[in-house]
């Protein structure tokens, strides 16, 4: 085992330990960010509390190009696991711990790299990514700090992503009129009625959506996740609630789609609001998307990093990206592993991710 990769598990032994779960959202400066200060030496470093466990730490050595971002916390463990997800395993090929895959596994290889290699480095680390709430991010880009890129480390085989869908989430909410079954209804009288009427025409506008594409990706992904209302078979609903996701293709005009889909409702909601919403990346103006696209993939091939397909999940790196700065998603592990019990990232993935930011931060 290589001197740095044995440093990297060393971290990342430490860094599972400490239990940063979101929810519950309970990390404050001490703990783990106390750990990152005393193993980052040399570096000028500031911790920031933005209030609900978001924690932010940035750590900057000399003057450098490149900002690393990882986040800290985790998702909650679950019943399934076969052992403490605080105690990190170590077998022939893998590191087994909560957090270890989504994404640990590149905080320690940072830590480690900066130990090992002497150069100009710049890291932000996060605790607030799990949350949906990116108050760490958004209080960092605020600042405007100037950096020529941004590798955002999450789950993608050691593969540079230059593109991933956005995310949009809406509640919408419709209102009938009380009544008995046998009496005719007319269409406004069931809410429920409305919000079934409202999915299928919903879902025969997505069908017609299955043909466009955007840097390998295609179609649009959609769901509807929960409706809720009525009272019993034989009473008109008055009163339903239906909440739907899309996530939506770097160049789909994403105000111009809510709008749509609000048009489908007959009668209009009594209430259609969007509840968050994630840009893409590239993220900015859609007649830019490419040319963003373009300019990561530039970067991933100045420091020969291997670039992969884009891919479905959201990351903070279109948060980034929407900023202005040149993003890209790159780190350890396969996000088929992240969030599951015995969550797991692979040593030769932690050691191709930990040579790459030391090669990186040496240039």
């Amino acid at each position: 085992m290589s001197e740095l990769l044995a440093s990297t598990l060393e971290h990342l032994r430490a860094l599972v330990a400490f239990d940063t779960r979101n929810p519950p959202r309970v990390i404050n400066t001490g703990g783990i960010f106390d750990y990152l200060r005393r193993n980052l030496p040399g570096f000028d470093i500031e911790v920031t509390d933005h209030g609900a466990g978001a924690v932010s730490l940035h750590a900057r050595r000399g003057k450098p190009r490149v900002l690393f971002n990882v986040h800290l916390d985790t998702v909650p463990d679950s019943p399934a696991w076969s052992a403490s997800p605080f105690e990190l395993r170590v077998t022939g090929d893998r590191a087994i711990g909560l957090g270890a895959c989504d994404i640990k596994g590149a905080a320690a290889a940072l830590v480690a790299a900066a130990n090992l290699a002497e150069g100009d480095a710049g890291f932000l680390f996060s605790s607030d990514e799990e949350a949906n709430d990116p108050r760490c991010i958004a209080a960092f880009l605020a600042r405007g700090i100037p950096y020529e890129a941004v590798l955002v480390a999450e789950p993608t085989q050691a593969q540079a992503v230059l593109a991933h869908r956005g995310i949009s989430s809406v509640l919408m909410r419709f209102a009938g009129t009380a009544g008995h079954a046998s009496a005719r209804q007319s269409d406004a009288d069931s809410a429920l009625h409305q919000a079934i009427r409202w999915g299928n025409k919903a879902l025969g506008h997505v069908d017609s959506l299955a043909h466009e594409r955007f840097g390998g990706l295609t179609g649009l992904r959609f769901n509807i996740g929960r409706i809720e209302g009525g009272i019993k078979a034989n009473m008109i609903a008055p009163a339903a609630e239906l909440r739907f996701g899309f996530r939506p293709l770097p160049s789909t005009e994403v105000d111009a789609l809510l709008d749509t889909l609000n048009k489908f409702a007959e009668p209009h909601a009594a209430e259609f609001a969007e509840t968050f919403r994630g840009p893409s990346l590239p993220s900015g103006a859609i007649a830019d998307a490419e040319g963003r696209r373009l300019a990561a993939r530039d970067v991933a091939d100045e420091y020969d990093l291997p670039i992969g397909n884009a891919v479905d999940f959201w990351t903070e790196a279109s948060l980034f990206s929407q900023a202005g700065y040149t993003a890209l998603v790159y780190g350890p592990g396969d996000i088929a592993q992240a969030h599951s019990a015995d969550e797991w990232v692979a040593l030769d993935q932690l050691k191709t991710y930990a040579e790459s930011v030391t090669r990186i931060i040496h240039e």
